[in-house]
């Protein structure tokens, strides 16, 4: 197929400095946690992405200096010359497909608490140190600054010799000691690098300009800067200073890399943040200030957006994080004509969760992501099947969409039977909740995908019994029925059923789902931690309910925290007056009231007309446990997803994705995961 001729400008190259980009895709600097640890999977990782067409693919932020230590975060580090092979890894990786690779340096200033160097942090001024850690930043000295100055240049040296087309100054997301030097929140100085905005932008021109001096001849310069931070005074503003510093150094760097901040607001869920370009109403300014190309993010996915930001003169290249994690051959497929073929990202931050738990990346959409070096997954390619053996998959939620799907790519006839009239298993559910309709895409791209190929058969309403799967003789079954939430409040913090329990109707969100008459004074009890208790708050508060969202952890919905939704989460429901009681565990119930008691022993009830457990789910695998008693007469017989273990969708869709690859495979499926980037030994 071809491209269609309305998107050509997307595949035209953009000079930035010395260097071309082959096209406007661009794959902004992102973390990974792959990093300095694991540095073959993270060239492989960014291997797949320019594969996949994006004319230039970055790291994620690199520490220029042991003074500017993240750990525990594990992401890139350009200390010294031992760094260089590593990012030549990368730099390789990249270039082998034609795209330009940039690299994000970084002084964290006193967002870095230096654990393993165990130097005092710094900042503009004295200042207490980032997040929680009980300690504070001291203020940089003079000659410290033309220390930094001179670290800066060190590392900027490093990456043109590592092979980096593009390095980065960066001043965002309120990470970076440049940015933190703009504000005066953080910056009380009184000699020249303080007071005057002149004066706190002084340092970032001037590393912007030694960087220059230093690669300039062979290497474009990008500036990442927040424009906006959403905090009024104590931030960067649009409306107060950010066009004058843009104004100041405006022709300075060969690139402008725009966003807000910080990281909650710039990678904003889509259940906060819906629409694609979301940023544009902070960023599109700068594009009339400056005669150098602009790129910048808003969890791109349609082509359209893409050529309508190009066309009003908002970017010049289209930014995506997000979107390329989710499909790495997105611009491929839009130049190919395979419109249809896009994975597109829903905006869940599963891949932000794993960062902020320094674990490597992965996706609800790409299960292959983070898993190109250690298992060899390819995004787009899959090994083809070793018999013409047919595949039964019971149940279309996410993992056996996602099974069905890749088993179908390798060549094998399936079958798939859902017991309902529609595909979709939890997430058709699910999706229909507040905020959530983004997640409907992980059913669409897959059905879509399945009713397109000849060696697909797809059975609904079509309720398989254990004697109906034997008659057919299918030697291969995967069952993937999924799971229901416990109506007896075992969870987390109950392990036994809660007091009084089998006295009250209790309704879980299986009920919500199934339409059920729910009414008066909603108490939902959430020890399950993610968003199902407050997306169910928001949904019956909307329907004008009294709503109670009593949890025993001391944040509603604290698992969000890694998905920085959490602060949005509790202050959406503020608004729309839902009751918040945290810290709090239900003791016993009885008619309309439950008994609770506190972190700290005290005693509290709440009243209620219905109650809603989200404690913990039970397997729904009682198929799968009689088909055991006949195991002999299956080459497979396997039990995947929530059917095997309830988790979030990203794990079921990972699940599916492994089953497909390890069908017929012989080898042992725990194999693969002892592949390691081990340190030498000297």
């Amino acid at each position: 197929m071809a491209r269609d001729p309305k998107y050509d400008i997307l595949f035209e190259p953009v000079k930035i400095g010395p260097v071309t980009a082959p096209n406007r895709f661009y794959q902004v600097p992102h973390c990974n946690v792959l990093g300095h640890g694991r540095p073959h999977a993270e060239a492989a990782n960014r291997r797949v992405k320019a594969e996949g067409g994006w004319g230039v693919v970055c790291t994620q932020e690199v520490e220029i200096h042991p003074t500017s230590d993240i750990t525990p975060t594990i992401e890139g580090r350009l200390w010294d010359d031992r760094d260089i092979p590593q990012h030549r890894l990368m730099t390789d990786a990249v270039h082998e497909h034609g795209a330009l690779a940039g690299i994000e340096l970084l002084h964290s200033g006193f967002h870095a608490t230096n654990l393993y160097s165990r130097v005092a942090p710094v900042a503009p001024s004295p200042i207490m140190a980032y997040g929680n850690y009980p300690g504070q930043a001291r203020g940089i000295s003079k000659r410290e600054i033309a220390d930094l100055r001179r670290w800066y240049i060190g590392a900027a040296l490093r990456a043109k010799k590592a092979g980096y087309d593009i390095i980065y100054v960066y001043a965002g997301h309120d990470l970076s000691i440049l940015q933190h030097f703009m504000k005066p929140s953080y910056n009380r100085r009184t000699d020249e690098y303080g007071g005057s905005l002149e004066n706190r932008v002084r340092l970032a021109k001037e590393v912007l300009t030694d960087t220059r001096e230093a690669v300039g001849d062979q290497c474009a310069v990008a500036f990442r800067f927040a424009t906006e931070e959403l905090l009024g005074a104590d931030g960067l503003q649009v409306s107060g200073e950010s066009q004058d510093i843009v104004g100041m150094l405006a022709e300075i760097p060969d690139l402008w890399d725009v966003n807000i901040s910080d990281w909650s607001n710039d990678s904003s869920s889509a259940r906060f943040e819906p629409n694609e370009g979301y940023q544009e109403p902070y960023t599109a300014f700068v594009k009339s200030m400056t005669s150098k190309p602009v790129v910048g993010v808003g969890r791109f996915t349609s082509a359209d957006t893409m050529v309508s930001q190009i066309k009003r003169g908002v970017l010049d290249l289209i930014g995506a994080a997000r979107p390329s994690i989710a499909d790495p051959f997105l611009p491929r497929k839009i130049d190919q004509g395979r419109i249809e073929d896009i994975r597109e990202c829903i905006g869940c931050n599963i891949c932000v969760a794993q960062d902020n738990m320094v674990a490597p990346i992965r996706c609800t959409q790409n299960p292959t992501q983070g898993e190109e070096w250690k298992q060899g997954w390819h995004p787009e390619s899959i090994e083809a099947a070793a018999s013409d053996d047919a595949v039964l998959v019971v149940g279309a939620g996410p993992a056996g969409l996602e099974c069905a799907l890749q088993l179908a790519n390798r060549g094998y006839p399936v079958a798939l039977a859902e017991a309902s009239e529609m595909l979709g298993g939890r997430v058709l559910h699910e999706s229909s909740l507040p905020g959530m309709s983004s997640y409907l895409r992980v059913r669409d791209y897959r059905e879509s995908q399945l009713r397109g190929k000849e060696n697909v058969e797809i059975y609904l309403d079509n309720k398989l019994g254990a004697q109906d799967i034997i008659d057919l003789e299918i030697p291969h079954v995967i069952i993937a029925t999924g799971a229901h939430w416990r109506r007896d409040g075992v969870g987390r913090t109950h392990l036994r059923a809660i007091d009084g329990i089998d006295k009250v109707e209790v309704f879980t969100p299986d009920d919500v789902f199934a339409g059920t008459d729910i009414s008066g004074r909603v108490l939902i009890y959430d020890d399950d931690y993610y968003y199902l208790g407050s997306t169910l708050a928001e949904l019956f508060r909307n329907r004008g309910q009294e709503v109670c969202l009593l949890t025993p952890e001391s944040k509603v919905s604290i698992w969000t925290e890694y998905t920085l939704e959490q602060a949005k989460v509790q202050s959406r429901l503020i608004d729309l007056d839902v009751e918040i009681l945290v810290s709090h565990r239900i003791t016993s119930l009885e008619a309309n009231t439950a008994h609770l008691e506190g972190a700290h022993r005290q005693r509290l009830k709440s009243n209620f007309d219905s109650i809603i457990m989200i404690t913990s789910r039970d397997v729904d695998d009682a198929l799968y446990q009689t088909l055991l008693e006949s195991e002999d007469r299956f080459r497979t017989l396997r039990a995947i997803g929530d059917c095997h273990t309830p988790g979030t969708v990203a794990a079921a869709v990972y699940d599916g994705h492994a089953a497909a690859r390890q069908l017929d495979s012989g080898e042992d499926i725990f194999a693969p995961l002892f592949r390691r980037d081990l340190p030498a030994i000297d």
